[in-house]
């Protein structure tokens, strides 16, 4: 394993060891990939993904272009909020794993609240 990856688990471990998504309050955890972003809310008393949201969803497949820019990570956010609010979540603890907190993440972490989720 390279240094990098090293202290990016580390992050990870660090921003996780404070947050925890319960029924009330489930977790809602983003992944950024190299050509794709992943948005999921978590239960963690259960141990279930109660919605989920990515550029590879079919709701979004088609109409975005390119998958990897802040825009794509707007409409994963607007999908995830419209999703969870669907299943009758409002409120969601944010985690943002080891990214930092902008850019992609914090562009869906924007478009998320604007559309009705509280964090």
């Amino acid at each position: 394993m390279k240094g990098s990856n090293k202290r990016f688990d580390y992050r990870v471990k660090r921003v996780r060891s404070k947050i925890e998504g319960t029924q009330d309050r489930p977790r809602l955890s983003v992944h950024r990939g190299h050509k794709h972003i992943y948005a999921q809310i978590i239960d963690d008393s259960k141990g279930t993904t109660l919605v989920s949201a990515s550029t590879l969803s079919p709701e979004l497949k088609g109409k975005l272009k390119v998958t990897d820019t802040v825009s794509a990570a707007k409409s994963v956010g607007d999908l995830i909020a419209k999703k969870a609010s669907e299943k009758g979540v409002k409120k969601v603890v944010f985690d943002r794993r080891g990214y930092e907190y902008t850019g992609k993440v914090k562009a869906l972490a924007d478009a998320a609240r604007e559309s009705g989720l509280e964090f």
